[in-house]
């Protein structure tokens, strides 16, 4: 047998061979690990942007948004964006622009000093303050009020009517379609159904019993004056006529057939926002605190609106704590704007299988 064959190749070679082998491995190592990055990466913009919602959960539920994200200052110039910014600035400092302070007659809507923001808070963004998150993609709505279907613009109007005292804007102006257009930016990340998490205001336990005047006139004197006056009309920002806070009763303030004239609605509102520092996370009041701050309020004058008693067609649609009749039930307008309200309710559930809660 002869001798095995001997590798001729020189040995510098055979470690440079051996150099560029680990190179390539090390190489393909980083590429397996990068393209492990982007893939997660993509996974979490898939999620931030609910690509997997429908396949996460077999239910549909109101999605949370985030508020903070609106700013219409970060929005660039374009036609577009100029109208959402004119209807944020409308929002905002309404009556400079189509209230009391507007040197335009023809442009002169709202009767009161109040702003859209006095009750849609952090110019409508603020959850459980009534936002206006999504709330174009809601209609058209059926509203017992009315008792029909209505449009964004015919809602709008009743709140010009209503919390502004004042009239119907053309729903083709300037200003109404700015502020629809504001509001639609509102709800672009809201869901297809405008649907949110924290829209409306929270649920207060109702005490079973009326609204304790004294109780109310308490709990405002200690929680309200120092923002709203002792008064009750507020407080202007300095050197302005615009309100830093709105008053809550008086010529300036809204009529009494405005939604925040209903005590369960008024409380509410108050038990998720008020006094300031309050968040609906961190009530400061208790539901009855609320609950009678809420009725001593809406006792105080404040301008009457016409024509009150054409309010829900279908009488049965009228929430009992309606503050002015004509009602369907034996119940007092005084015990509607006081309470107790339990008995109002047992009484549709029993008469007409009707359940309300407010």
């Amino acid at each position: 047998m002869g001798e095995p064959i001997k590798n001729t190749k020189p040995s510098h070679l055979e470690d440079g061979q051996s150099l560029s082998i680990q190179i390539k491995r090390l190489g393909l190592k980083v590429g397996i690990g990068m393209g492990m990055i982007m893939l997660l990466s993509f996974v979490i913009l898939m999620l931030r942007f609910g690509a997997f919602d429908g396949l996460l959960s077999s239910e549909t539920e109101p999605e949370m948004v985030e508020y903070g994200e609106y700013d219409v200052n970060q929005l660039t110039a374009s036609v577009e964006n100029d109208l959402i910014k004119k209807g944020f600035e409308i929002f905002r400092n309404t009556p400079l622009h189509i209230g009391p302070q507007q040197t335009d007659s023809n442009q002169k809507f709202a009767g009161n000093n109040l702003a859209c923001a006095s009750c849609h808070l952090n110019a409508g963004t603020q959850l459980f303050a009534a936002p206006v998150i999504g709330v174009v993609k809601r209609f058209p709505q059926y509203r017992g009020r009315e008792d029909k279907i209505g449009t964004i613009q015919e809602r709008v109007n009743g709140c010009m009517e209503r919390s502004m005292n004042g009239s119907k804007m053309p729903e083709d102006s300037e200003a109404m379609v700015a502020l629809v257009a504001y509001m639609d930016w509102l709800g672009k990340t809201a869901p297809s159904d405008g649907n949110i998490e924290g829209q409306g205001f929270v649920t207060v336990e109702l005490p079973n019993r009326a609204v304790d005047m004294e109780h109310g006139k308490k709990v405002f004197e200690q929680q309200c004056t120092v923002c709203h006056g002792a008064d009750g009309q507020g407080q202007k920002m300095v050197d302005s006529d615009l309100y830093l806070y709105p008053p809550l009763w008086g010529p300036d303030s809204y009529n009494n057939g405005a939604g925040m004239t209903r005590v369960i609605t008024a409380a509410e509102f108050i038990k998720a926002n008020m006094p300031f520092g309050t968040t609906y996370e961190n009530p400061i009041l208790t539901d009855e605190e609320a609950y009678d701050v809420a009725g001593f309020i809406n006792q105080q004058l404040r301008p009457t609106k016409a024509n009150r008693e054409a309010d829900f067609p279908n009488l049965l649609k009228k929430p009992v704590s309606t503050p002015y009749g004509p009602y369907v039930d034996p119940f007092s307008e005084e015990q509607h704007q006081l309470g107790p309200f339990q008995p109002i309710m047992e009484f549709y559930q029993k008469e007409y299988h009707i359940t309300k809660t407010k």
